[in-house]
């Protein structure tokens, strides 16, 4: 083929080019299709990811559900209101996530982390069963409990079930096995949270306190046992699901509890006395109160020793 000139314009020769490399394109293209359905390229895979029975596909579809994704980021994608939950499970581990779920209101103490460790699918995912142990594996643990334990969140208390924190945690351990590239960025270990540093502050300002004054609280509630039942509830954790009032969150309110006629899930009625309190705490699942889902609460049988529980049923007995 000639050109408007008279030269030659190699048409042919330039459409041969073309359609190769076009040609070459489309092999490519296809390479790479298959290549995306090769099972594993090393990568963590959703359906082979379990925790217990569940798997993160399970875990998926929960976070999902309550719309995570509108105050957290995972992962890259999301909102910003939340903390970052990409490597959550293997920062705090399966533990600390089967405490703080149940009860997000409230920061898991090292005593509510102690308790999830008792959970024999707990253990074998975390490889211990000793809290010491369990915060050198799960250093980001440590950070929570030490810095926020016990305090309230600006998270609100989800209903979510026993079996959807499983697969919760299931799609949590599966994010934190994914290669993401560096993604989030690496935390400030250094950085203390304003209320930690402004409680600092203001302990400095005020100087050292003198021996008498820091040790009157310990002399108190040693001669009260409301006082020390109060402070055992505290630390381990108990009013991040139960309010000291008749206010239902996780669990039921204690307001006016002890003494009062309370009704099962198996329609049957008992009074809260002492004993019903005790077991209640010891073996939570052995009566289950009506309209509350069973396996939530956590077993305090082997941590709370006689005098604790003593204490501890004072103190419900007084609200």
């Amino acid at each position: 083929m000639s050109c408007a000139n008279g030269t030659d314009c190699r048409e042919g020769a330039k459409r041969h080019v073309a359609l190769a490399v076009l040609a070459l394109m489309l092999i490519a293209f296809l390479l790479l299709s298959v290549w995306s359905f090769v099972p594993s390229h090393k990568q963590a895979i959703p359906n082979n990811t379990y925790y217990g029975d569940a798997d993160a596909v399970m875990g998926k579809r929960v976070f999902q559900a309550y719309n995570c994704m509108g105050c957290h980021t995972i992962v890259g994608n999301g909102a910003y209101f939340g903390p970052d939950l990409t490597n959550i499970y293997e920062d705090a581990g399966p533990a600390w996530l089967s405490a703080f779920l149940p009860s997000a209101g409230g920061w898991p103490t090292e005593a509510a982390v102690k308790v999830q460790l008792q959970n024999a699918l707990v253990q074998r995912d975390a490889g211990t069963a000793e809290i010491t142990d369990y915060l050198k594996r799960y250093p980001g643990a440590v950070e929570r409990i030490h810095q926020r334990g016990g305090q309230h969140t600006l998270m609100p208390n989800l209903p979510l079930s026993a079996t959807e924190i499983t697969q919760l945690i299931a799609f949590f351990k599966y994010t934190s096995a994914l290669n993401t590239e560096g993604w989030p960025p690496k935390p400030n270990p250094d950085r203390r949270l304003p209320v930690v540093a402004l409680a600092a502050q203001a302990q400095a300002a005020a100087g050292p306190v003198s021996g008498a004054s820091a040790q009157a609280p310990a002399v108190d509630a040693a001669q009260d046992p409301v006082l020390v039942g109060k402070q055992l509830v505290n630390s381990l954790g108990c009013v991040s699901c139960h309010a000291t009032d008749q206010k239902r969150l996780v669990g039921p309110g204690w307001g006016g509890l002890s003494g009062r006629q309370v009704t099962l899930a198996d329609g049957t009625s008992v009074v809260a006395d002492d004993a019903y309190l005790v077991r209640s705490i010891r073996t939570p699942d052995a009566q289950v109160v009506e309209g509350y889902p069973p396996h939530v609460m956590p077993p305090y049988d082997t941590l709370v020793s006689e005098s604790d529980m003593q204490a501890i049923v004072a103190y419900l007995r007084s609200l």
